[in-house]
């Protein structure tokens, strides 16, 4: 019962946060805020499906699977934002 609750509360806070990311993205039309909108977006659905299955177990590993496309869209689009930054210490 409580961890319903716990994940109700998780998936809300990722996609409020990926509403905050995605209107960021609109105003400024920097990719790092629409792979951290994408991301937490991501996490937020995965978590929806985490409570519509009867016994979810957290060591899944389509579960590690899902996580692990938001950190490498998220690890991608840092490694684009520093090489696409002109490096002033040359």
């Amino acid at each position: 019962m409580i961890e319903g609750f716990l994940l109700g509360v998780i998936v809300t806070a990722s996609l409020i946060s990926a509403g905050f990311f995605w209107r960021f993205y609109r105003q400024t039309g920097d990719s790092l805020f629409f792979a951290f909108a994408a991301a937490f977006a991501i996490e937020g659905v995965n978590r929806i499906a985490f409570l519509m299955v009867d016994k979810p177990s957290e060591g899944s590993p389509i579960i590690y699977m899902v996580r692990l496309v938001a950190f490498l869209l998220l690890l991608g689009a840092i490694v684009v934002k520093n090489r696409d930054t002109p490096n002033d210490h040359q």
